[in-house]
């Protein structure tokens, strides 16, 4: 009888161990669930402000284009060429001497 109310007892306290641990990890799972939906909310406004600048530079680019195919209609230059085929000054294809020969042309011509 003794023996079997000291196991009763063992028992009963691994019982409350393990609940205790299920408990701990609950508190600890809730903590790890809060954590992930805070940086998912985070996120999730971030792309809402990327989305709408997108949208607005979108629309710039186009009432830019919009403006250059107005001016070249008005003017009696040379139409632009796509902006993929000029070269930049950080482009290696860009020669700073034929930049040079290319303003001294242009100045001996209006001079």
């Amino acid at each position: 009888m003794i023996s079997n109310r000291e196991s009763a007892r063992r028992s009963r306290m691994r019982k409350q161990k393990h609940l205790d641990e299920l408990w701990s990890q609950v508190v600890w799972l809730r903590n790890e669930n809060r954590q992930l939906l805070d940086k998912l909310n985070s996120f999730s406004e971030s792309r809402d402000r990327v989305v709408q600048e997108n949208v607005l530079l979108k629309e710039q680019a186009s009432e830019l284009r919009q403006l250059v195919c107005d001016m070249q209609l008005h003017s009696s230059c040379l139409p632009l060429s796509p902006l993929e085929d000029v070269p930049s000054i950080n482009s290696p294809h860009f020669e700073s001497d034929s930049a040079n020969q290319t303003i001294t042309s242009s100045v001996d011509f209006l001079g």
